[in-house]
């Protein structure tokens, strides 16, 4: 497959360069003519595989200028459409290809001449391409959500049988274990034997709400909505917690990254309040153009976190499954916990 990707990437620059110059050659242009012309045609081609927004407009301005370029106004004029992604990018496309039929119908003395070729060449090598490469575009970009949504469909149903089969088996027995452990703790022991018990109950009920917390995320997979109520609950804990929010909001790229920005804000907020109870939190949230920056910083040095999948270990994997980074850093002012999470691309809305 690669192979026949590369034979097509080769193929369709010299298919144009042989039918320009072929052309060229037919309405009698001269053999230095035909070179150069050969030459710009593979030119503009090569810079079309990696700049197409600027290879558009080069061939408009040699079509204009020679009269031929027909085969390169079309495959960069498609080239042109399937890589519009922003507005500002769709509004010089375009104003590139309505400068085209304005040059070349302006001097056409009307009603002398009929400007029917003109405006069949505008449709058939400008305008159609253009609308054919940003429609195949949006399809692709349609198609590439659809799966995207269908992933974490499947993801959320797995979630949901492995926080059952938890629930169902695992949380039975440590339920089980729980209340022989109390029934135990409060049992005619001996003294020496009194705190072990203690200790023994206590590590049960730990146990089985640690369970049902992991339960719950499993069921519920709270995203970056979730980020406000995980405030609340730490506020009225007592944990002095400041949110700042910068930048405009915009999606997150999957469904993960927004449970990842939860996740960080709950696992910094968790540790601020057990290594630093009473010091101010601040939970902060960046938009940027490109990615979404979820920082918690409080007045401790200490770098907790276990390994095995829970802790910071476990949030480090969450955040690079969803395509972030996170960071772990100390600073002069204390604990500095960030992730690095993407956004959805901006896409455009609809065609020229």
């Amino acid at each position: 497959m690669a192979r026949v990707a590369a034979m097509a990437r080769t193929a369709l620059p010299l298919a144009v360069v042989v039918a320009d110059t072929g052309f060229g050659w037919l309405v009698g242009t001269s053999a230095a003519g035909l070179a150069a012309w050969a030459a710009l045609t593979a030119a503009v081609m090569l810079l079309a595989a990696r700049r197409p927004l600027v290879a558009f407009p080069i061939a408009l301005a040699s079509a204009l200028l020679t009269g031929g370029a027909l085969a390169l106004l079309a495959c960069t004029s498609y080239q042109a459409g399937r890589h519009v992604t922003s507005r500002r990018q769709l509004v010089l496309t375009v104003t590139a290809a309505v400068a085209y039929p304005v040059v070349l119908l302006a001097p056409t003395p009307l009603p002398a001449t009929e400007p029917y070729p003109a405006l069949a060449r505008i449709a058939l090598l400008v305008a159609m391409p253009l609308v054919a490469g940003v429609h195949f575009t949006r399809q692709a970009e349609r198609l590439r959500r659809e799966r995207r949504r269908h992933a974490e469909r499947e993801r959320s149903r797995e979630r949901r049988r492995i926080a059952a089969d938890m629930h169902d088996s695992l949380g039975r027995w440590l339920s089980l274990v729980s209340v022989q452990a109390a029934a135990l703790e409060v049992a005619p022991l001996p003294a020496d034997q009194r705190p072990v018990a203690r200790n023994l109950a206590h590590a049960a009920r730990t146990a089985v709400d640690e369970l049902h917390a992991v339960v719950a995320t499993l069921r519920a997979s709270p995203g970056l909505e979730g980020v406000d109520d995980v405030v609340a609950q730490f506020r009225r804990a007592g944990v002095a917690v400041t949110v700042e929010r910068s930048g405009p909001a915009r999606p997150l790229a999957t469904g993960d990254a927004g449970h990842a920005a939860y996740r960080v804000v709950q696992e910094g907020l968790t540790n601020a309040a057990r290594h630093a109870p009473g010091e101010p939190v601040v939970v902060s949230l960046t938009w940027q153009p490109d990615a979404l920056l979820v920082a918690v910083a409080n007045p401790t040095h200490e770098q907790v976190g276990g390994a095995g999948g829970t802790g910071l270990a476990g949030l480090a994997e969450r955040v690079r499954s969803a395509g972030g980074l996170l960071r772990v850093r100390a600073e002069p002012g204390g604990f500095r916990l960030v992730a690095m999470l993407p956004v959805a691309p901006e896409r455009v809305e609809a065609a020229p």
